[in-house]
């Protein structure tokens, strides 16, 4: 399978407390335009790339450098069929947890226990 890409890498997912005002800064920052949904909000450039933010009630903010609270993040990458992605990453060493809460998403893990998500929308 290698030199075959399975999805694209679109965007990055940041978790926080507040979407639309993490939002706003990073879209004035980098002059994106901002999108911002029920506890969801994006930005995005004239190009394509994406990083979206989404609401985690209680978080707490990573303790840099230190690890007691390590940084908060996923990936999305877009695949054009879920169960071909699906099968694809298995392979590739990840595990599908039991939750998923989408239908137009699912929920991984990487080999590291890193969560990801294959994305159709």
């Amino acid at each position: 399978m290698l030199g075959m890409a399975i999805g694209q890498f679109p965007s990055v997912v940041l978790d926080c407390p507040d979407p639309a005002a993490l939002a706003a800064f990073y879209g004035a920052i980098l002059d994106w335009k901002v999108e911002n949904r029920d506890g969801w909000s994006e930005i995005r450039a004239d190009y394509g790339h994406c990083i979206g933010f989404q609401r985690v009630e209680d978080y707490r903010a990573p303790a840099w450098p230190g690890q007691d609270v390590p940084q908060q993040m996923h990936h999305d990458i877009m695949v054009e069929d879920l169960d071909a992605g699906e099968a694809a990453v298995l392979e590739l060493g990840a595990t599908k947890p039991e939750h998923q809460p989408g239908t137009t998403f699912r929920v991984f893990l990487d080999p590291a226990g890193h969560p990801f998500c294959l994305c159709v929308d």
